[in-house]
Formats: structure tokens, C-alpha cells, sequence
């Protein structure tokens, strides 16, 4: 099979065990010769015919482009459900939206400051280019140029000895699987009752579609977050606070 079909042949079959039908029974309801069905699931097939990959497509009701260019055993069965509904899964994060952005007179891009009163409003006003271009500026030395930087409010002593009301500057990441494990973030969540959290991330994006969170106070136990409950997540910079962080 060509790079350009590499994961057909691992996808068909993983598609046909999880209805749980046979190799017969799939040629059969799609009127094709099982041989077919059994070359092309093996990869002796290099080129299948177009018409049967749409065929094949069609019936397992996954996008053609998907079935041949992503991995679906990375994928979970929540994720699968959505892209059989015709929704496809972004696990990069580069596809949710254009991140809106502001620049001074000298075309250079602003950095961004969310204050505590502005971050409740955060999360349904992040994509919105008004409620972006009324937040206040900033400018800091040495941070990156050329790059999209926030300074977010941070809540809570989970992430001591960063202290409680900290602001923390962040870049943001644009393709998420290029996350690395043990990279402390600031994530924007879509639900719950944390919109805005701060933690150190452990990438399982391609094994099951989540990210582990995991907090420098150790009497907070880690948890899990489904790749698409991520609106954002930005890399931690720096830190800036009016406390002292404890030592002890």
C-alpha cells in the first residue's frame, strides 16, 4: 500500500472487528469478493480501487480522508462515535479555531494580559477579536519575539511554591500533539467548574486522545482531561507575583 493509504489496510480491519462481523459478512453486505476484503486489510493491495475505498468508506461512515491518513487505533471510542456523526476529531488543536491576536503601530504582535476580573469571561470570549483587543497590554524583556505570549491569573496553591494569584506568562501551542511530557501549561478548559488551570502536562494524545494534569503540591492528586474538552494550552515562560514563593 501506497504512504498515501499507509493506515487503510490497520484501519479496515479495526473498523470491521469492531462491528464484529466477518470478512464474508463484510464482502457480502458490500458485494465485493472476500479475497479483496482480506488483500486489502493484509496491505498486499498497494493501489485499492477508488470506487471501493469509497465503498468501504461510505459504509463504516468515516470520512474517506481520515480512514487513509489517521490512525484510528490511536483514537478513542468516544472519538470514533464523533467522527461516524461526520464531526472530525482534531487532536492537534490546530484546526479549532484562528487564534485572534492584536499588534502595535509597529505591526509587532501585543502581548496580552487576562486580569483576574476578566478571567471568568475567558473562556466564552477567547475567540472573539473585541473581547481579545480590550484586554490590557503588556511588555516584559527577554520573553520570545515573534511569538503569540498571554499572562494568565493563576487560583489556588496546587502549583506551589508558585504562590496562590501569580500570573504566569505562556506561549501559545499551536499543534498539540508536539507537546512533551512533563511541560508545565496553562490550559483553557470548555467545561467544569475550572475554566483556566495551570499544571504540568504528560501527552497521551496519540495512545487514547487525553492529556494527564499534574499538580507541584503533591497533596493534589493528578487527573485526566479529553483532548476535546482543550480549547487552548499555552507553554509556561515565567511567572510574575507579589509573593514570595514558600520554601518550606
Amino acid at each position: 500500500m501506497d504512504k498515501q493509504s499507509l493506515f487503510w489496510a490497520a484501519n479496515l480491519k479495526l473498523l470491521r472487528t469492531r462491528k464484529k462481523i466477518s470478512q464474508q459478512q463484510l464482502s457480502g453486505l458490500l458485494g465485493l469478493n472476500r479475497n479483496k476484503i482480506t488483500a486489502q486489510e493484509s496491505g498486499k493491495t498497494r493501489n485499492p480501487r477508488m470506487e471501493d475505498l469509497v465503498l468501504i468508506s461510505g459504509y463504516f461512515k468515516i470520512d474517506l480522508d481520515v480512514m487513509i491518513k489517521t490512525d484510528l487505533s490511536s483514537l478513542t471510542e468516544e472519538q470514533l462515535l464523533e467522527l461516524e456523526a461526520g464531526n472530525k476529531t482534531d487532536l492537534t488543536g490546530r484546526h479549532i479555531r484562528i487564534l485572534p491576536i492584536t499588534v502595535d503601530n509597529s505591526n509587532e504582535e501585543n502581548m496580552e494580559f487576562i486580569p483576574a476580573r476578566a478571567r471568568a469571561g475567558y473562556r466564552s470570549g477567547f475567540s472573539d477579536p473585541d473581547f481579545i483587543s480590550a484586554l490590557p497590554k503588556f511588555s516584559l524583556p527577554d520573553l520570545p519575539r515573534g511569538k503569540t505570549i498571554r499572562m494568565f491569573p493563576i487560583i489556588g496553591n496546587s502549583m506551589e511554591p508558585i504562590p496562590d494569584g501569580s500570573h504566569v506568562i505562556a506561549q501559545y501551542l499551536q499543534d498539540w500533539s508536539h507537546l512533551k511530557d512533563n511541560t508545565a501549561c496553562v490550559l483553557v478548559l470548555k467545561g467544569g467548574e475550572e475554566d483556566i488551570v495551570f499544571k504540568v502536562v504528560v501527552n497521551h494524545i496519540k495512545q487514547n486522545g487525553t492529556l494527564s494534569l499534574h499538580s507541584l503540591n503533591s497533596d493534589y492528586e493528578p487527573f485526566t482531561v479529553d483532548i476535546g474538552e482543550v480549547l487552548e494550552i499555552w507553554t509556561f515562560i515565567g511567572f510574575v507575583s507579589k509573593q514570595f514563593p514558600d520554601l518550606n
